[in-house]
């Protein structure tokens, strides 16, 4: 039990004294770059797979 307590005990100290955190207006602009691409993304999945299912529709009406 002590191992885990030092680890994380470690793991803060790591994050407060060796970590290089980004400036608050350099983590805005990344976090909506970050939200932009995963809305175009999303977009672009939604997209392929409603032509997808169109095309898979068709050829099994194709078929009948």
């Amino acid at each position: 039990m002590a191992g885990i307590v030092d680890y994380i005990k470690e793991s803060f100290g790591e994050l407060k004294n060796n970590v290089t955190w980004p400036s608050w207006s350099e983590a805005q602009s990344l976090t909506i770059l970050v939200a932009v691409f995963s809305i175009i993304f999303s977009l672009a999945i939604w997209g392929i797979d409603t032509v997808f299912s169109k095309v898979i529709t068709a050829y099994f009406q194709w078929i009948k």
